[in-house]
């Protein structure tokens, strides 16, 4: 099940606020919450959900076990049991996501003969695994308190608001909030209103701009030219971004009709004028999640400079590997690592002398050449776009349209693309809101009315999936 989907939005979510809502108990409230989220993987997962479950269950009693050793002062046992809990996740994440992918990369360089097979992959195995090891991680820093409630902990590391794309939501940010939160009417509306924006972004402008970037990438890189490959760059560009930050709003949305505050997980990275600036931009709360349980621990920026650059291309191979298991994103991962040791190095130092409007020219190149790098998992066809891409090569237009013609039809989308991946409109609306409430009215009426168009734009067309679940 998906939060873009009929059966979410007019019967699974109205019956959970129903039900939820009647409830009086907090204890009762995390037992409903518990339930949805695990009937709601269950939906599409009905046998990983027990993989889920065995984590959740094997985790809590890790934590018990972690957290009785550091109060009994003896910190190598507990330490010990925080690697054993670590082995346990990452095995199971790496079991599932990379398995097939190693055998298939040794077999090859070993030039073996050997089919690896299929094995099916978990939808939101990284996220809630990443969710489990901060938690336990953090009871061993003793930055958080041991959770003894089992069903507390259950409905954090499986709530359905979040679960299947993040953001990473860490125990810190919600503990308090799952025994003490507090549901008020003006918290819910909010919680709509995001909703309803992130349900838009993802059918009105993703949906959209996935049609004209699935057909430049999904066809022979030689059949487009440069202009019609960039063009699909910048359609898989806004198509990864209103996805998957329309499911980041949908879900801090939900979060907030029940009480919970999630973090921010994007802060209009498109606006940004370094490659720098766009990762502190993009996918926050993954960002934050690697520099506090990886990075740091690495050594930080507090280490040599050949120390300094081997950390940023550990963590970015990491960060790779953690969106696919594939040799385009080691190479999406690596390709950020090298940019972003250029900027420390030598690029930031000269930014103050560089105009703003070619710095953001500069970001955007290097972003959105590196979806073409993420979007394409054959390295073959990889390198035949960038080369188009980066070597001139003449398009037939009249051609492409002619094959592909549900493409004219998105045309106008990509100009909803590029106002609202800039915060003028928000701020406008909101100054707009807080001077006259007329103004107020209108902007709620008018989220109304998009949420409407969004259903009939669903009914109307074939759904795509978020691009996130698959990681």
């Amino acid at each position: 099940m998906v939060f873009s989907s009929l059966t979410f939005v007019c019967v699974f979510l109205p019956l959970l606020i129903l039900i939820y809502y009647l409830v009086k108990s907090r204890n009762n409230k995390n037992i409903i919450l518990l339930t949805f989220s695990l009937f709601f993987y269950a939906w599409g997962e009905p046998v990983y959900v027990l993989l889920m479950i065995i984590s959740i269950i094997a985790n809590y009693y890790f934590a018990l076990i972690i957290n009785k050793h550091n109060e009994g002062g003896n910190p190598k046992k507990a330490r010990m049991y925080l690697i054993i809990s670590i082995v346990f996740s990452l095995s199971l994440l790496i079991y599932f996501k990379y398995a097939v992918f190693f055998i298939q990369s040794i077999t090859a360089l070993l030039n073996i003969e050997y089919e690896a097979g299929n094995l099916p992959l978990p939808i939101g195995i990284s996220f809630y695994t990443f969710q489990i090891l901060s938690y336990v991680i953090d009871v061993y820093r003793k930055k958080v308190a041991v959770n003894k409630n089992i069903i507390s902990l259950a409905t954090y590391l499986s709530m359905f608001a979040q679960l299947i794309a993040g953001p990473i939501v860490r125990y810190i940010s919600i503990s308090d909030e799952l025994a003490l939160r507090e549901e008020t009417l003006a918290g819910f509306y909010e919680g709509l209103k995001r909703f309803i924006s992130g349900f838009a972004k993802k059918i009105i402008i993703a949906n959209n701009m996935a049609i004209f970037a699935d057909a430049v990438f999904n066809n022979d890189p030689s059949k487009s030219g440069t202009l019609i490959v960039w063009t699909g760059a910048i359609a898989y560009s806004f198509q990864i971004y209103y996805d998957f930050s329309g499911y980041s709003d949908m879900a801090i949305g939900l979060g907030k009709m029940f009480g919970f505050n999630f973090p921010e997980n994007f802060n209009y990275p498109y606006i940004a004028k370094s490659i720098t600036d766009f990762w502190r931009r993009w996918h926050i709360s993954l960002s934050t999640w690697f520099r506090d349980y990886l990075y740091i621990p690495l050594g930080g920026n507090r280490v040599k400079v050949k120390t300094l650059a081997r950390n940023l291309l550990i963590v970015w191979v990491i960060t790779g590997l953690w969106h696919g298991a594939s040799w385009n994103y080691v190479l999406w991962g690596l390709y950020y690592a090298l940019l972003l040791i250029f900027e420390k190095f030598l690029l930031l130092k000269l930014f103050d002398k560089i105009p703003a409007l070619l710095r953001h020219i500069y970001t955007i190149s290097i972003f959105v050449t590196g979806w073409v790098i993420f979007r394409v998992e054959s390295l073959n066809n990889m390198f035949l776009f960038l080369r188009q891409m980066f070597i001139y090569n003449k398009s037939n237009i009249n051609e492409f349209l002619f094959v592909n013609d549900n493409v004219m039809p998105v045309m106008p989308y990509f100009v909803l693309a590029v106002i609202f991946a800039a915060p003028l409109i928000n701020k406008v609306t909101y100054k707009a809101a807080e001077k006259s409430s007329i103004a107020a009215y209108a902007s709620d009426f008018s989220l109304i009315i998009i949420f409407l168009v969004s259903i009939i734009f669903l009914v109307g067309s074939t759904f795509n999936p978020f691009i996130y679940f698959r990681f």
